[in-house]
């Protein structure tokens, strides 16, 4: 195809409202030859209008939205599947792991030997309970308690954290009351926000140093001890 068969091929095309790229590609010609040839013509009219376009924007990112969602919960679906059944090994390592990194814990310039532990999650709470099972710790020998904003409904949290750990709610001792401060900006208000529970073991000094040691164990069995 000639230099003049090419100008007029592209003006024909431009002129049924090819953009640019779709005669570049058409034609194998530069965007700069094209834009010399059909300068003079009348730009096309947009394929879409404004609101046209934002929508079409917005439904692709809809779709990319919803494909990164299925992509993350598809990851998440393997990973717990691939864990199976735990040992009462793995169990009771687990729980070491867990109640180290979130249970009150002795220091040296505050004797804390017992076991305490005070978290949101319900299923972290349920893990915990289940560990204390494994170590043969009767309900009867726990304490209960809930720590909470003034503002939420105290008895709907501790009933809801009696039914999970299977206790009467007339257990619970009195509710430690967070006070409201005006300048900070919460972030848990929603229907589900119960507080925290707080889990004390009674005479539990051998349990917890049982705990401790076999942390440190893991620790140095990971050949992770300083």
């Amino acid at each position: 195809m000639t230099k003049n068969d090419l100008r007029n091929r592209a003006r024909d095309l431009r002129l049924q409202g090819w953009t640019y790229d779709r005669i570049q590609a058409e034609l194998g010609c530069s965007k700069s030859s094209i834009s010399l040839w059909v300068r003079d013509l009348p730009k096309p009219a947009p394929r879409y209008s404004d609101e046209e376009r934002l929508g079409l924007m917005n439904a692709g990112l809809a779709r990319l939205r919803t494909a990164q969602d299925e992509e993350r919960q598809e990851t998440k679906r393997l990973a717990r599947e691939s864990v199976g059944a735990l040992s009462d090994r793995e169990l009771f390592l687990t729980g070491v792991a867990l109640y180290w990194a979130e249970g009150t814990k002795d220091k040296s310039y505050s004797r804390r030997e017992s076991l305490q532990l005070i978290n949101s999650d319900p299923n972290v709470i349920a893990l915990y309970l289940r560990w204390l099972d494994l170590l043969g710790v009767a309900r009867e020998r726990l304490r209960f308690r809930v720590s909470i904003h003034e503002s939420a409904d105290v008895a709907e949290a501790e009933g809801f954290w009696a039914d999970l750990a299977g206790v009467d709610r007339a257990v619970f001792r009195r509710a430690t009351l967070k006070r409201h401060n005006p300048g900070t900006s919460r972030k848990n208000v929603a229907d589900a926000y119960r507080g925290c529970l707080v889990i004390y073991v009674t005479r539990s000094a051998e349990l917890y140093r049982r705990m401790e040691g076999a942390w440190y164990g893991i620790v140095e069995a990971a050949g992770a001890r300083d």
